[in-house]
This record gives C-alpha cells, structure tokens and sequence, in this order.
C-alpha cells in the first residue's frame, strides 16, 4: 500500500500584504495512516472566563437540587441545550468581605485574593487562574492569553470603590499581583492585532475608506492551498474564512453608521449596540481558539458598577441601580432579568463553538469555559454564594450540580483547575484547599 498523503504542519498561516491568518485543523494536517492519538487532532483543552458585574439573583440561579438529578433554575434554562457539558458549581464565597464590594469582586473572582487598601499607583492583588494556565498551556499560540471586554475606564484614577484604587475595576486578568493587564473592547483593534493591521494607520483608512478585507491580501497564497485540499478541508477552510470575513463586515457597517451618525467622539469599531459589540467580541474569541492563535480568553461583560441600560429588554434604570434592588419583587425580577441576557451572549459563543469541527470533535467539545461573577447578591455586596457555571467537554462530565461546603473560597476551585492542568500548586489565593471538580 502507497501512502502519497503529505500532512501540513498545524502551525500552517496563509500570508500577504501585512496580514497573518491562522488556519483551524485540517484533515491534511493528520499524516496518513497515524493514529489520531498521536496526531495535533487530540486537542490540548481551551479555557476561557467570562465575568459579568454585580452578582446575580440567586434565588433564579441556583438549581434546588444536587447531584445529577438536578433541574436548571428558570435563570440557567438558557443554557439548557448545553446541559449535557454543563457544571453548576454552588456555595462558592470571594476572599475578602463587604467593605472592598466591586473591587474585590472584580480583581479577586480569578486570584482569590483580597486587593490592598489603596487609591494610589501600589495597587496589589494575585496573579490570576487564566494567567497561570497561559503559562502552561499558552506559550505555543501567538498569543499566550486574550483580554477583552465591552467597557473602558482605565482613565479613571483614585478610588473607584472608596479606599480602593480604579486599577481593581478596570481587568479581571493579572499577569502578577501588581500588574492588571488591559482589556481590549475594540473589535476593529483586536481584529487587526490577530489578522494584521494592514499596514500605517493612513493605510488602515484608505482601506475602510474602500471596505476592502483583510483576507484579499493572502488571495494567492489561499488559492495555492485549496488546490492541495481535499473536498472536505476546502470546505472547512472556506466556511472559516466566511467566518472571518462575515466578522469584519460587521465591524465595518458598525463604523460606517458611526461615520455617518457621530462625530468623531470614540475609536472606530464599538458599536453603540450592546448586543452587537458582544456578537463581535465572542465571535473573534471562537475564532481566535479555533485558529489556536490562542487557547487562554478572560472576557469581561462590563466593568464592576457599570451604569450600563437595557432598554432593548425593557430596563430603563442602569444597571448598577437595578442591582441595589432593595428586595423589591419588580426590581429584583429587572435584576433577574439582565441575568438571563448576560447568559443569553455566553450561550451565543458555546453554540459558535459547538459548531466548529475540531479533530475528533468540536471546538466546544475541547474546550472549559467559565461564566460568573465575584459577587452573589448585589443588593448587599455579598461575598457567596457565588454565581458559578462552566460549559464544554473539559469539565470532563456534564449535567452535574456540586454543592460544596457553605462559603468554600473561590480559590480553592481555581487551585483544583491549576492542579488539573499540570501546574502544581498548593495554594491559591486565600484558598483552604482543594474542591472534586472533575
């Protein structure tokens, strides 16, 4: 037997003018004949964090039974389709108490740590779980971890929480205990930084100007490829360039009503649609993981007091009044509410990524991601019980409800997750221990 196959490497890019694109697994990139187990077909597991501020209602969240046998909370129906890959994770409490409130919530949801006292520059906190797993799993994509989010206030100096510094405010992501690393919420900017940028800004311009694609610079070298291709990669490469190039003429008919309707008061890019900016932002994540130009996200929904409204499902008062509902029935209903929006935009990207083929599965098949938030009831700031969920084939068994110990730290999850991914450590955070996770 004749074995002609010839495997492209997995690091594969097409290239040209100033452009750089990733291409997701191919059955050309599995070598004839070769197990799949030994092949870049077995996935190394994605792992992503998805934060939305002030807390949840977690009468509507919480199932009201353990185990496998549980039935989802009339707030996580949403994510019902996603149930068979699904980990409800109950009694979580954030390091800290009620006085460091959005700070803490913030900064301390993926260290487990208690943020300094201060409104200065030596703001202090923990290195957190995403970062540690960047440096574990991360190092080999061109970008060892994503940071983005749909809110900016990093212009904001002093105590954003009083005796608490704006920096704990502003990333959920820390690359050290003194060092938040910034959160994108451009999409054209993180389009660019994982496509390429096109060249100088005059020739960004000229090329927006002309809504022309980033894709039109790597034609010859895409058409060299898809005559190598068997019928099945042509049509998978096909369908993630449509992917891509459906991605940026979102962004371009988002700027060009920004165009035409605002002066110039905000970068190009960010949509006014809160609904919209979030589509683009989870559909760059999806393809950012498929394409292995990283395998590490932290997402932010919106920052820690966000004053954020949503008339599109009939809320007018902000957000951050709607949390302080006083207990309240129709405002705590309004609370509840904006909760199951929030997931509706994390069940939007676990369906892009159940629809990505990915070797022997899909990309939510190989991948953990993590949806919550560093306060439980915002009415009162409280610490626990957490909201905490997490979708995809790395929780390794779904359709499960685990209700630790009241007030077990959130640290001791993230030490589990550290462990389960091959950085030992024996503490994280204000941890006490360890949790039976997967």
């Amino acid at each position: 037997m004749f074995l002609k196959k010839t495997a492209l490497p997995r690091r594969t890019f097409l290239r040209g003018m100033g452009v750089t694109v990733a291409l997701p697994l191919l059955d050309a990139m599995v070598p004839a004949a070769t197990a799949l187990a030994q092949t870049p077909a077995v996935r190394p597991s994605r792992v992503g964090f998805i934060y939305v501020p002030h807390g949840a209602d977690m009468s509507s969240w919480t199932p009201t039974a353990s185990g496998t046998q549980f039935e989802l909370s009339p707030t996580l129906s949403t994510l019902e389709p996603f149930k068979d890959s699904m980990v409800v994770v109950s009694n979580l409490r954030r390091a800290g108490g009620q006085a460091e409130m959005h700070a803490a919530a913030a900064s301390g949801w993926l260290s487990g740590a208690v943020p300094k006292r201060t409104e200065a520059e030596d703001f202090a906190c923990g290195t957190t779980i995403d970062q540690v797993l960047a440096r574990k799993i991360g190092q080999s994509s061109p970008f060892p971890s994503l940071e983005f989010a749909t809110e900016d206030f990093t212009g904001y100096v002093g105590g954003c929480t009083p005796g608490y510094s704006c920096a704990y405010h502003d990333s959920i992501a820390w690359a050290t205990p003194t060092s938040p690393l910034p959160m994108e919420i451009n999409p054209r900017v993180a389009f660019e930084r994982l496509f390429g940028d096109g060249g100088s800004e005059t020739e960004r311009q000229h090329k927006l100007r002309e809504e022309k694609s980033v894709l039109d610079g790597v034609l010859n070298e895409l058409r060299a490829l898809q005559a190598r291709l068997g019928p099945q990669d042509r049509a998978r490469v096909a369908n993630y360039l449509e992917d891509v190039r459906e991605i940026e003429r979102r962004i371009q008919r988002s700027e060009a009503q920004q165009r035409a309707d605002v002066t110039m008061v905000k970068p190009l890019g960010i949509p006014e649609s809160f609904d919209e900016h979030c589509g683009l932002m989870t559909d760059l994540i999806a393809v950012a993981l498929q394409t292995e130009l990283t395998r590490v996200f932290t997402f932010m929904l919106s920052r820690e007091g966000s004053q954020r409204t949503f008339s599109q499902i009939g809320i007018s008062d902000p957000w951050h009044v709607t949390s302080h509902h006083g207990d309240k029935p129709e405002k705590v209903a309004s609370n509840a509410k904006i909760n199951v929006f929030c997931l509706q935009v994390f069940a939007g990207l676990l369906e892009k990524l159940r629809s990505m083929p990915d070797g022997d599965g899909t990309m939510l098949d190989h991948s953990l991601v993590f949806y919550g938030s560093g306060m439980a009831n915002s009415n009162i700031h409280a610490t626990d019980p957490l909201p905490m969920v997490a979708v995809g084939g790395g929780t390794g068994k779904g359709n499960r409800h685990i209700v630790l110990p009241k007030e077990t730290q959130i640290g001791n999850l993230w030490l589990s997750v550290a462990n389960h991914f091959d950085s030992p450590m024996t503490k994280f955070g204000e941890s006490t221990g360890t949790v039976e996770f997967f």
